[in-house]
């Protein structure tokens, strides 16, 4: 009490009549005040003096004291010590435990920056702050509030109005204890505090139940937090009834109940309601339960991000054009990756190109009806880039596009992918062979799935069939799919040349299948190449004039000239050999 009467002493009346309705409160012992104060907003503090006649600043009666763009560059070992005497009072004044204490103290960079930057420059910082939280206990909600990952702009509506010290309100700290040992990561706590506030007045027990129940329907712990964080209203009232239908749509489809989790992102909200129906809608359309799951297999993030807004913009857009619901149905069936995520982008930012430059209504939902395909797969350029090959005339270009509507992809097309090619193929084999090859991993319509379209010869299935060939030989699926990403051809090889080529590689060399990991282009090899050299080569090692384990590359990739050299004027019966292999290969 002495160490206050004497800071009151020097200031004036004027002074502690702005300081009347804020607090006179001595802190007593840890975590322990006299009496309730009221509010007490950020400082104003322009500086600290160590002399032993201090002077305090009048706090002024405002909200939290931005940070100016003037004020001097905080050095690091001034906002480490001053994270230090913060942590020091939270933890021995103020009677935090040890992990509260340092999580506010090393993620309020804000409020400590605010507090530093009014420390004069030759000061000392630690002991000038140990100095002011001395005399000045700090609004608590503030550093505590900026930890849990909410903006500072954000950080003044939601302040308390009428409590400074986390000790007065142990309801939410209760709250706020259980969901970081529940295991959910402090920053995060911040968006369930500033969409889901109710959360931390529950009574004790309350918010433990409500996540228990949430892992009684099937799901993770890992899941649980992931949807929380993502969704915090689901805390909120009893458990989401709507989230549970979602759940059971999805296990019927096939998928497993966390299979959600490894698509669900903190950066988005999601709408329970609004995904569910898309489900519904999708059933109502004819698609069927297979169609959906192979859907959301391929483009998860159609339904999780916008949770299947997509699809209600578009069929909103093609009822639009006077295109029938019947004839939607038919659209979305016969060209269902028309619904992915990229497919739909496509086709919106097209319908938009074609309202754009005024082409008519009944137009447009032509084109559509006939050209979903190609809208759906390229990505045009805006209409104002356009125009000017056109000088500005819309109808000039509007009558272009009526002669022959793939006028739009020659002209319009970001991609130098062939028209003519898309349209030649038919949209059902397209989609088999797309669909094999988002499974090695291709993004839909970027240009490596075009170059792959183009490179992978063969429909969907027999790309699968040659896929599996090599599986079965003993590979790793992962290892095979890397082997053609780095060898595309072959694929282009039918099953019977792929296995003609493991025999021989195992019956002339007597190596693994393994052995062509590190060259897939083996299997890209002519099969009398393959065949001659490897015979030669065994031949050779019969002799005893070659080693044992030459590598596959070694004995394919170099020239006919350097093979002979190397490998057949090497024993004084090489050449004769060599003829004699030529000739049985060129006869048989």
């Amino acid at each position: 009490m002495l160490v206050i009467r004497k800071v009151r002493k020097s200031v004036s009346c004027k002074m502690i009549s702005h300081l009347n309705h804020l607090f006179s409160t001595p802190i007593s012992e840890k975590g322990s005040t006299s009496h309730s104060p009221q509010k007490f907003s950020s400082l104003n503090i322009r500086c600290f003096r160590s002399s032993p006649n201090a002077k305090v600043e009048v706090p002024e009666l405002s909200t939290q004291t931005p940070i100016s763009p003037a004020v001097n560059k905080i050095s690091r070992v001034a906002r480490t010590d001053g994270q230090a005497v913060l942590f020091e009072y939270l933890h021995c004044t103020r009677g935090f435990n040890y992990v509260d204490a340092e999580h506010i103290s090393k993620n309020s960079p804000c409020f400590l920056q605010n507090l530093l930057s009014k420390v004069d420059n030759d000061q000392d910082v630690t002991r000038a702050l140990t100095r002011y939280f001395r005399y000045h206990p700090i609004n608590e909600f503030e550093p505590f509030l900026e930890s849990l990952g909410l903006k500072q702009s954000e950080l003044t509506s939601m302040l308390p109005r009428d409590l400074i010290f986390l000790s007065d309100d142990h309801v939410l700290f209760d709250n706020y204890h259980v969901l970081c040992y529940y295991g959910i990561p402090r920053t995060k706590i911040g968006k369930i505090y500033k969409e889901a506030t109710d959360v931390f007045g529950y009574d004790h027990g309350v918010l433990a139940m409500k996540l228990r129940a949430y892992e009684k329907l099937g799901l993770s712990r890992s899941t649980v937090i992931k949807l929380v964080t993502c969704s915090p209203t689901l805390l909120v009232g009893e458990t989401n009834n709507e989230l549970i239908q979602v759940l059971e749509k999805l296990k019927i489809l096939g998928f497993e109940n966390d299979w959600m989790g490894g698509y669900l992102s903190n950066r988005h909200s999601y709408n329970w309601g609004r995904m569910l129906n898309t489900l519904h809608f999708l059933n109502e359309v004819g698609y069927s339960d297979e169609k959906m799951a192979t859907l959301f297999t391929m483009n998860p993030a159609f339904l999780f991000e916008g949770s299947g807004k997509q699809i209600y913009v578009l069929v909103g857009q093609l009822l639009k054009l006077g295109v029938k619901m019947n004839d939607i149905y038919l659209l979305f069936c016969q060209n269902p990756n028309i619904l992915s995520l990229k497919c739909t982008k496509n086709l919106w930012h097209a319908l938009y190109f074609l309202s754009e430059i005024g082409l008519e209504t009944e137009i447009i939902a032509n084109i559509v009806s006939t050209h979903i395909q190609l809208l759906g797969s390229h990505s045009l350029k805006g209409p104002k880039t356009l125009l000017r090959d056109f000088k500005g005339d819309k109808f000039c270009l509007c009558q272009t596009i009526k002669d022959d509507p793939l006028n739009l992809f020659r002209l319009a097309s970001k991609s130098k992918f062939d028209v003519e090619q898309m349209t030649s193929q038919d949209p059902g084999k397209l989609f088999q062979k797309t669909t094999f090859l988002l499974r090695l991993g291709y993004v839909e319509n970027s240009d490596e799935m075009a170059k792959a379209l183009k490179q992978f010869r063969g429909r969907g299935d027999q790309l699968q069939e040659r896929f599996d060939c090599l599986v079965n030989a003993g590979l790793d699926c992962n290892v095979v799919i890397n082997m053609i990403k780095q060898a595309p051809t072959t694929l282009n090889q039918s099953k019977n040349v792929l296995e003609k080529k493991i025999v021989l590689l195992k019956t002339y060399l007597g190596y693994p299948v393994e052995s062509i990991v590190s060259f897939p282009s083996y299997l890209c090899y002519d099969v009398d190449r393959v065949h001659l050299r490897f015979s030669m080569y065994a031949w050779l090692k019969q002799k005893g004039a070659a080693k044992p384990t030459l590598s596959v590359s070694t004995l394919l990739a170099c020239s006919d000239a350097r093979f002979v050299k190397y490998f057949v004027d090497i024993h004084p019966e090489g050449p004769a050999m060599w003829e004699s292999l030529k000739s049985s290969l060129q006869s048989s």
